[in-house]
């Protein structure tokens, strides 16, 4: 079973509600689910769209046909009409206009209707949800407009539902987090907003300075004072933050830093998403000086990764990046699977008073004296090239790729963070391997060896340069020739993909 919803209408019209009671109702049903959003940058009006996936084996992408429309506004339908299957149906918003605020729980009990969804388990989860009866009664209007035309009865199988965002948060909370720094900036809001709801409940203050130069130097400020600190931003947010970046290379105090991509350069297309923003990642600031780049492709990797850059940071005094992007952060995935148990993370370095403690910007002496010496500074240097080696050592322990698919396939797919969805979906069935980059920096030597036991070679991201593909070939000289890039400002189709790859 798979069905492919699209649910559209202007911003601030509830499509987000809708999406959410279809998810929860399916998963409590023991299917699975994939949530796509697509919206301008409107706080009101314009044209929004989610594409909701529902299955009853894993999904973690959409696709280009649809099965079904609900049009919150006359629009969606003129606009969509053209995706759609033969076989299809469409749900209009003004079948229940009169009920206002409560259209959406009617839309959505009238599509769970035709999907063979008993009506019990709907109106238990719009209770659980909404506390005005008006909302029971929404259930009863629409669940009795339509027709059962399919089955869905349960499955035993525990699913949960969760966004790139919350899990980047959990992930947070897990390494006992204190302080998160952040500016609003799309995607990366969504964390600050998550975590300032969970604030008191688990312990952490969530602080909003003036800009996203005072973000990353008050983040190290904290930090030096022996907090365990994150810092969120964007790409355009990121590049203010670069100079303090360079300060954390120098002082050697710990930080973590959520950068969120989004389509660039400047303003670029601001809700939507891209892979541009690996090169900053890796070589944002000035000078040589140790960094470690994460790059999940999951809501459950985005948990365990988010500890493990925790980890590293403290560990080695180091700048830790986790890199997602748009789809990712606000995609909502759904998974049977649990996430590994967190690393417990310890501040075990000298604190501010415990004893005098000096962090200096300047090249300086091992008792953080400032010095210009020549012998001082090749020190300093090769101290922290010393480091990042020690690093390399210590991720080894870690996932740093994963393999997919086909394990004996001489057909190997090379990709990272969210297209790993897309890539999963699309191969299925296929003469594939996948190999999944998730430690960007340090980059895997198994890497090369997966490359050269293969006889075809595509490199898949949403870029228009490869810049995983480039990375490669700095660190092994190898070019990879075959390469699926989408730089549209949106995410990769499975069912177009798996065309570009041979498949039907």
């Amino acid at each position: 079973m798979k069905y492919n919803i699209l649910i559209g209408g202007k911003a601030g019209q509830g499509i987000n509600k809708i999406s959410e009671i279809i998810g929860k109702v399916i998963t409590k049903q023991g299917y699975f689910v994939f949530n796509y959003r697509d919206y301008p940058s409107l706080i009101r009006g314009g044209h929004n769209f989610n594409v909701l996936t529902i299955s009853d084996t894993p999904v973690s992408s959409s696709e280009s046909k649809i099965d079904t429309i609900i049009a919150m506004d006359d629009k969606t339908v003129g606009i969509h009409k053209k995706e759609l299957k033969k076989k299809n149906w469409i749900f209009q918003g003004d079948k229940f206009k009169e009920l206002g605020r409560d259209m959406n729980i009617a839309l959505a009990s009238a599509y769970l209707k035709v999907i063979g969804v008993p009506k019990k388990v709907i109106i238990d989860e719009i209770k659980s949800q909404f506390k005005h009866k008006e909302a029971i009664a929404a259930v009863e209007k629409g669940y009795s407009s339509e027709k059962e035309e399919h089955k869905s009865p349960a499955i035993k199988k525990k699913i949960s539902i969760m966004s790139g965002t919350q899990a980047v948060a959990e992930g947070a909370i897990n390494s006992e987090i204190d302080i998160y720094f952040a500016y609003p900036m799309t995607p990366a809001t969504g964390v600050l907003h998550e975590l300032a709801a969970r604030q008191r409940n688990n312990n952490v203050k969530v602080i909003q300075p003036e800009n996203e130069i005072a973000v990353a130097n008050a983040g190290l400020g904290a930090s030096f004072a022996g907090k365990k600190v994150m810092i969120g931003t964007s790409g355009g947010g990121y590049d203010l933050m670069t100079e303090a970046l360079s300060l954390q290379g120098q002082s050697e105090i710990p930080l973590v830093v959520y950068l969120a991509s989004r389509p660039g350069p400047g303003t670029g297309v601001p809700t939507y998403t891209s892979q541009a923003d690996l090169d900053i990642a890796l070589r944002g600031g000035h000078g040589e000086f140790p960094r470690v780049v994460i790059a999940p492709g999951d809501p459950t990797e985005a948990i365990e990764k988010t500890n493990e850059a925790f980890y590293l940071a403290e560990k080695f005094r180091t700048l830790s990046i986790i890199l997602t992007d748009k789809h990712l952060a606000e995609s909502e995935f759904s998974t049977d699977k649990q996430a590994k148990k967190p690393l417990k993370i310890s501040v075990n370095r000298k604190l501010p008073g415990q004893a005098i403690v000096k962090a200096n910007s300047y090249e300086h002496t091992d008792k953080q004296e400032t010095s210009e010496d020549p012998e001082v500074t090749k020190r300093g240097a090769e101290r922290r090239i010393a480091k990042y080696n020690q690093i390399k050592k210590e991720v080894k322990k870690f996932e740093m790729i994963k393999i997919h698919g086909k394990k004996n396939s001489k057909n190997l797919i090379i990709g990272w963070g969210s297209t790993k969805g897309a890539i999963l979906d699309a191969i299925k069935g296929l003469d594939y391997k996948f190999l999944q980059v998730l430690y960007m920096k340090p980059l895997s030597d198994e890497i090369e060896k997966e490359i050269k036991k293969a006889k075809k070679i595509i490199l898949v991201e949403n870029n228009v340069t490869g810049q995983l593909g480039r990375l490669i070939r700095e660190k092994s000289g190898i070019k990879i020739e075959n390469r699926i890039l989408k730089y549209d400002s949106r995410p990769f189709l499975s069912d177009e993909l798996r065309k570009q790859l041979g498949g039907k």
